[in-house]
C-alpha cells in the first residue's frame, strides 16, 4: 500500500494552556529541528515539513509508519508573544511553548475590607 506522491498528512497535535502560556506537542521521530518550519502569521500558527522515507527502491510488504510531507494550521483563540515562543525538540515529541500576551493572563483581583 503505497501513498500518492504529493500527498500531505496533517500532524496531530495536542494543545493546552497554563496559568502563563499556550503548549503545543507534537510527535515526530526520526526528525532533525532542520526539517520542521514553525511559523505564527496574525492568529494562525503553522507546523510543516518532510519525514522522509527510511528506504528506497525497495518493495514494501508493509508500510504503516507515516512519512512525507506533514502540515498543521491552527488558529490561536488567545493573545500571545509570538517573540518569545521556543521550540524544543526531545526525545522524538517536538514541544513548542508559546507566552500568552498580557491581556490573555488570568486577573487576580484582592479583596480588600474596610
Amino acid at each position: 500500500m503505497r501513498r500518492p506522491s504529493g500527498y500531505t498528512y496533517a500532524l496531530p497535535v495536542d494543545v493546552y494552556s497554563t496559568e502563563n502560556e499556550l503548549v503545543i506537542e507534537a510527535s515526530v521521530p526520526g526528525l532533525e529541528p532542520a526539517d520542521v518550519e514553525i511559523t505564527i502569521e496574525g492568529e494562525t500558527l503553522t507546523i510543516k515539513g518532510e519525514r522522509r522515507a527510511p528506504l528506497e527502491n525497495v518493495d514494501y510488504h508493509i508500510q504503516e509508519r507515516r512519512y512525507g510531507l506533514f502540515a498543521r494550521s491552527l488558529t490561536l483563540n488567545l493573545p500571545v508573544q509570538s517573540e518569545g515562543a521556543e521550540a524544543v525538540f526531545e526525545k522524538g515529541v517536538l514541544t513548542l511553548t508559546i507566552p500568552k500576551a498580557e491581556e490573555a493572563r488570568p486577573k487576580i483581583i484582592k479583596v480588600k475590607s474596610k
